[in-house]
C-alpha cells in the first residue's frame, strides 16, 4: 500500500468514534473480499486499460448504497490513486490497516512512530491532507484551515519549547498529539486539530517546517476548488452549472466558478483550476495562427494551401 493511501486511511478511521471504526474495519474486509471473490469485478478493477474515473464510478454503483460513507470514501480513494495492478492487495491492506487502529491502537502508534525519510513522510502527510480537507463543503472552510495552519506554524516557529516538546521523540506519539489537540481546542477547526494531531504522531526534527508545508498543501488544494474562468461574454446561470459540473468530475470534488467578463477574447473561455490551464478562446487560435505563418514552415504551408486552391 502506497504511503499516501497509509495516511489517508489513518486519518478517514481516527474521525469515526470507535464503533464506526470497528464497522469501517469489518466493511472494508467485507469489500476486498468481494472484490477478490469476483474475477469479473477483479479484472475491471485491476485493467490498466479503464480509465480511473469508470473504475471509480464501478465501485460507487456497486457499494455506495451498501457500506458506511468512511468505507466509500476509502475504497474510491484506492482506486483512485493506486496502480491498478496493486488494487486488491491494497484493498486487502486498508482493510487490515483499519482493523489495527480499531483493535490495536497501541501498535498502530508503534508503526506511526518511526524514522521516515522527507519523501515518505510528504506522502504520508499528503494523504492524511487529502482526507481531511476532501469533506469540507467549500472553498471558505478550505481557506479556515490553510489560516490556521500557517498561524500554528508561526506559533510553533516562534515558541521553541513547543517545537522541542512536540519533536521529542522520546514523548509517545499520542501524548504529542494530545498536546497540540489540547493546545488547540476551542480555536481551531476539527479538521485542522485533526490534521494537525495525526502530524505530531509522526517523527519529524522541525515541526514548524512540517506545518508549514502541510498550510502549502492546504492552498494547493484550495486552488483545485477554483475554477477561474475568462470569457468573452458572461455566462448564464446553466452554462456555469454545467462548467461546475465539468470541473467537479475532473476534480473529483464540487468546484466553485468564478467568471471574469473579457470582450478582447473574441469567443470561447479560459479556464484555470490549480495548475491546469485549458484555453479555449478565439484569441488564443488566432494567436496560434498568426505564430505559425510567422515561422517558415508557416509560411510554406500557407503558399502550398493557397497554390492547392488555385489549381
Amino acid at each position: 500500500m502506497d504511503l499516501s493511501l497509509r495516511g489517508y486511511v489513518t486519518a478517514v478511521v481516527r474521525a469515526q468514534t470507535h464503533e464506526t471504526m470497528s464497522e469501517v474495519a469489518d466493511q472494508l474486509g467485507q469489500v476486498a473480499e468481494l472484490v477478490t471473490s469476483s474475477p469479473a469485478l477483479a479484472t475491471a478493477l485491476s485493467d490498466v486499460a479503464v480509465p480511473t474515473a469508470a473504475r471509480q464510478a464501478v465501485v460507487r454503483d456497486l457499494f455506495e448504497a451498501k457500506v458506511a460513507d468512511p468505507v466509500m470514501r476509502i475504497v474510491s480513494h484506492a482506486v483512485g490513486t493506486e496502480h491498478p495492478s496493486d488494487l486488491l492487495s491494497a484493498l486487502h491492506g486498508v482493510g487490515e490497516l483499519a482493523r489495527l487502529l480499531t483493535d490495536f491502537p497501541a501498535e498502530a502508534e508503534e508503526a506511526d512512530d518511526r524514522p521516515l525519510g522527507r519523501g515518505a513522510l510528504r506522502r504520508l502527510l499528503g494523504g492524511m491532507v487529502a482526507a481531511e480537507l476532501e469533506p469540507l463543503p467549500d472553498v471558505a472552510a478550505i481557506e479556515d484551515v490553510e489560516d490556521e495552519l500557517f498561524r500554528v506554524a508561526r506559533i510553533v516557529a516562534a515558541t521553541p519549547p513547543l517545537a522541542a516538546a512536540l519533536a521529542d521523540w522520546s514523548v509517545p506519539s499520542a501524548r504529542r498529539a494530545e498536546l497540540i489537540t489540547d493546545l488547540l481546542a476551542g480555536k481551531a477547526t476539527e479538521a485542522t486539530i485533526r490534521l494537525l494531531a495525526g502530524a505530531v504522531r509522526l517523527r519529524t526534527r522541525d515541526v514548524a517546517a512540517m506545518v508549514q508545508w502541510l498550510a502549502e498543501q492546504a492552498a494547493a488544494a484550495r486552488g483545485w476548488r477554483v475554477a477561474r474562468v475568462r470569457a468573452a461574454m458572461e455566462l448564464d446561470g446553466s452554462a456555469r452549472d454545467r462548467l461546475g459540473e465539468a470541473m467537479a468530475r475532473l476534480t473529483g470534488r464540487p468546484v466553485e466558478v468564478q467568471v471574469t467578463v473579457d470582450p478582447a477574447l473574441l469567443g470561447g473561455a479560459r479556464v484555470e483550476i490549480g495548475d491546469l490551464l485549458v484555453d479555449a478562446t478565439t484569441r488564443h487560435r488566432l494567436d496560434q495562427l498568426e505564430e505559425q505563418l510567422r515561422s517558415p514552415e508557416g509560411v510554406a504551408r500557407a503558399l502550398l494551401g493557397e497554390g492547392d486552391a488555385r489549381g
